[in-house]
């Protein structure tokens, strides 16, 4: 390899691309890649947005089986969710979640009755500082609870004007 050619990759920035719906392990990768250097970091949260980014097609996914040992479920309050799959299920019923619903739901179920404000609930879920709107939280609240209430889950998501959200004991309403 000529002199050139040994400048021009001493030049490349090394680049980390971090895929997982779970937003608590996108700020883990950020905080442990910090202080290594210079280092491109990608973090998102599906293959398929990585694959936008990199400008490649869709990509298949293996499903294998349902407890199988890279799954990372979390049970709350008679809920399975799956952070690998994104799904919730109760008593064999499962619902698919978008990434949003799945880290809203995580963050909200991490202290159960804690009202979170609209601004935490930006920078824990969107990781971005809240900007006074509210319109995104509570488009993916109103989804999430319909979900929640097809599953007829033992959990609600109550508003508390004027603050924010919070995850309660109560079951979500039947759909109608």
């Amino acid at each position: 390899m000529g002199s050139h050619e040994r400048d021009h990759d001493a030049d490349r920035l090394p680049v980390v691309i971090g895929v997982t719906p779970v937003l608590a392990d996108r700020m883990r990768l950020a905080e442990l890649l910090d202080g290594y250097g210079p280092v491109g970091l990608v973090l998102v949260s599906t293959i398929e947005e990585a694959r936008r980014l990199l400008g490649g097609g869709t990509v298949s996914h293996h499903n294998g089986a349902a407890n199988g040992s890279g799954d990372r479920v979390t049970q709350l309050a008679g809920l399975a969710v799956d952070s690998d799959r994104l799904r919730v299920s109760r008593n064999g019923h499962q619902v698919g979640l978008t990434p949003l619903e799945h880290d809203l739901l995580l963050c909200l179920g991490a202290e159960p009755r804690q009202t979170w404000t609209h601004a935490a609930l930006h920078e824990a879920v969107w990781n971005t500082r809240h900007a006074g709107g509210q319109a995104d939280i509570h488009s993916v609240v109103k989804r999430l609870r319909r979900k929640l209430a097809r599953l007829g889950a033992p959990v609600s998501i109550d508003a508390i004007r004027g603050i924010g959200f919070r995850l309660t004991d109560a079951p979500a309403p039947a759909p109608s």
